[in-house]
């Protein structure tokens, strides 16, 4: 059965950003870049959040202490102790204020450290669909977003709740008119991350949705991994051990994108096609019709990394890289 939408001939601004890994203020400038840029819809494509927990040991007197950044911090008020917190999210990381008995526990357990990840990193996501929620209430801005491959499966139902974020994984939703359709999976990587496909079922987890789709020749295709050999995906290739290769002193470039996302993109041939993933390879390439964009990242310098697109009915009208 196919998705039946109304088709639009309006135009329609939108602003696709990805791989924020838990920085704070990127994710603060994903939900502003639509009053900032006149944007009508924004989309985030995924790898959402950060992977370290900074303990901040509360110590007798009011004192707080932790190693961050390669050197031990003392601070002793509230003010300090905030900035401090701003400074670890910016970064990409998650404070966490324990006792000094919580913090040595889980120094010592692998197990520990497992069950305080999940708890601070949903306590995290809680607070960003939070903000998301409260900020975009005001405003007739459609916010969509997926988690991508590094993204533990936890983070989702919270993500779901959201009242003004569209979680749109494995889905097929208008966007302003246009069919888009959204997956958080990459191809196999050398991480072995949570959401990874082999490349016969990356294909066919996305054709199914395809397939349901109106008419893909309008459609936006919201993958988290790029096409295989776009100039989007190239990576540093890595030795066995997970080293960069290296010749003549410089790193020898990989393409490591997605053959099932490529043959997907060339046999449909959708308007749009959005990609995240590789974060050194940002551009904006023609596949056949196909605009086709992965924003890159730079999310630990603080500085979001998006593409602003302007849509027609029937063709992509221009598509610009913008930080902010």
């Amino acid at each position: 059965m196919r998705l039946r939408r109304k088709r639009s001939d309006a135009r329609t601004t939108l602003y696709y950003a990805s791989d924020v890994h838990g920085s704070d203020v990127c994710w603060r400038k994903y939900l502003n870049a639509g009053s900032f840029y006149g944007a009508d819809a924004l989309v985030m494509g995924g790898d959402l959040t950060g992977k370290v927990v900074v303990p901040i040991t509360e110590e007798e007197g009011g004192v707080y202490r932790a190693r961050f950044m390669g050197a031990v911090q003392r601070i002793s008020d509230a003010e300090e102790l905030a900035e401090l917190e701003r400074a670890i999210r910016l970064n990409g990381f998650y404070p966490w204020v324990g006792s000094a008995e919580a913090v040595a526990e889980c120094e010592a357990s692998a197990e520990a450290q497992g069950r305080l990840f999940e708890r601070v990193l949903t306590h995290e996501i809680d607070r960003w669909v939070g903000i998301a929620d409260e900020k975009l209430a005001a405003t007739s801005t459609e916010a969509w977003l997926i988690p991508g491959n590094d993204d533990p499966w936890f983070i989702d139902p919270p993500l779901r709740d959201s009242e003004r974020l569209g979680f749109c994984d494995g889905e097929v939703v208008s966007c302003r008119g246009h069919e888009m359709v959204s997956l958080s999976y990459s191809n196999r990587t050398p991480w072995d991350s949570p959401r990874e496909l082999d490349e016969d079922e990356l294909y066919s987890t996305v054709n199914a949705l395809v397939e349901r789709m109106e008419d893909p020749s309008r459609a936006i295709f919201n993958l988290h991994v790029p096409p295989y050999n776009s100039n989007l995906d190239t990576a540093t290739e890595l030795d066995e051990t997970l080293r960069p290769v290296m010749q003549a002193g410089q790193p020898v470039p990989k393409a490591v994108g997605s053959t099932a996302v490529r043959q997907l993109i060339e046999e449909h041939q959708p308007l749009l096609a959005l990609h995240g993933h590789i974060h050194e390879s940002r551009g904006v390439v023609k596949l056949g019709r196909t605009t086709a964009v992965n924003s890159g990242s730079e999310y630990n310098s603080g500085q979001l990394h998006g593409a602003l697109i302007r849509l027609g009915a029937d063709e992509v009208l221009s598509a610009r890289l913008v930080v902010g």
